[in-house]
């Protein structure tokens, strides 16, 4: 049986994959069986930072690997207490928990803005504002607080406490926390999975002094924003705010899996011995790699990052069948005449991967692809888009 029919048989249906089984790759350019190399525009949904087989990444690995590959979070290991420090100390915030997954840290987020508001206001005071058009996460809770039905109408009863309203609403805020104290707020600052639409920045800098003045915690979903993504280390760096909580994930050890949520000072000690935890959380493989690609993301690489993004806006400027371009960094929305699909579809034939969201062609290529090659990509995608 072929790698595609052995699949079909043995994983569950729940992925549409495209007819490709990728093989190998470097950098930003990957093959696949039949030796076909595609310029990857991708980069795993936002996950290999510095691209395939980054050779500084692996030797993180692989040195940690001839070390310890796991330890009990019982026990002190080396890796995931430099990367806390790393991460405290280029944000600003104070402490951090690690988990596997954005959903996790979006469900660690909830639980500290719910036992915050708890601690100090009782227990009737959790409920958690979210946009919609969001997107948080596939567990329970984390669906729950996804401000898009459709992801919620196969999965019913939802987790009860969550109320979305339109980005830019804060009188819509204001009402729901007269009538059912608000814990928390979580927002993207850019709605990803929701059409790579950017928050209005003067909203967002509304809603953190909303928060800071009500006691609410004001809390920052960059899970696909974050680790340099749009030109910053985070999404809400580009804002002047200050948020309690940010939960990130995706490309933070770039092709591994980990979470992370990083706690402000107002909430720093809002969870004690045995309130939450996470076994693999912290596994010192998937910290270490985590520390080499933080490390890495400097002024010099985030510079570069905003200098490509705006080679991209620039190049698809007027473009035929472009409609409009949308997004910040790294992460780019195309809105097309021709159906988005269906542009990725012709890209990919072409040798160029990427992906939709929405009605839009959305790129998140890696944070260090070479500006000719991400451009070479975006000839390709424009030719696709003028073929009406």
């Amino acid at each position: 049986m072929s790698l595609q029919s052995t699949d079909k048989k043995y994983i569950a249906n729940t992925y549409n994959r495209f007819p490709v089984s990728i093989v190998s790759g470097k950098g930003s350019v990957v093959k696949d069986e039949n030796g076909k190399e595609y310029i990857d525009l991708g980069s795993g949904i936002g996950v290999t930072s510095f691209g395939i087989a980054d050779e500084v990444w692996q030797n993180a690995i692989t040195e940690q690997i001839s070390k310890v590959q796991h330890m009990s979070n019982l026990y002190y290991t080396e890796p995931c207490v430099r990367l806390a420090e790393i991460l405290c100390k280029r944000s600003g915030m104070k402490k951090v928990f690690f988990s596997n997954s954005g959903a996790e840290a979006n469900e660690c987020a909830i639980k500290i803005a719910r036992k915050y508001a708890s601690d100090k206001y009782g227990k009737d005071r959790f409920t958690i504002i979210t946009l919609n058009n969001s997107f948080h996460g596939r567990t329970l809770t984390t669906l729950s607080a996804t401000g898009q039905e459709h992801y919620h109408e196969l999965f019913t009863p939802l987790t009860p406490g969550f109320i979305s309203v339109d980005a830019g609403d804060l009188d819509a805020i204001k009402e729901i926390h007269k009538e059912t104290p608000v814990a928390g707020v979580l927002i993207e600052c850019i709605q990803g999975e929701g059409g790579v639409l950017p928050v209005d920045s003067a909203f967002i800098k509304d809603l953190n002094d909303w928060c800071n003045e009500n006691d609410v915690l004001f809390m920052v979903d960059e899970v696909q924003t974050g680790n340099g993504r749009t030109g910053e280390l985070y999404a809400y760096m580009n804002y002047g705010v200050s948020p309690d909580v940010v939960s990130t994930a995706k490309g933070l050890a770039g092709g591994l899996p980990l979470g992370a949520v990083l706690i402000g000072e107002k909430a720093q000690n809002v969870l004690g011995f045995g309130d939450h935890g996470s076994t693999f959380g912290g596994n010192p493989v998937c910290c270490a790699a985590a520390v080499s690609i933080i490390e890495r993301i400097d002024f010099a690489l985030l510079s570069d990052v905003k200098e490509k993004s705006k080679a991209v806006f620039e190049a698809l400027k007027g473009a035929v069948g472009v409609e409009s371009v949308c997004g910040l960094g790294l992460m780019i929305g195309i809105k097309t005449v021709r159906p988005a699909a269906d542009v990725v579809k012709e890209a990919m034939e072409n040798g160029v991967l990427c992906l939709t969201a929405k009605d839009k062609v959305r790129l998140l290529p890696a944070l260090n692809i070479p500006k000719e090659t991400l451009l070479a990509a975006v000839e390709i995608i424009k030719t696709a888009c003028a073929n009406m």
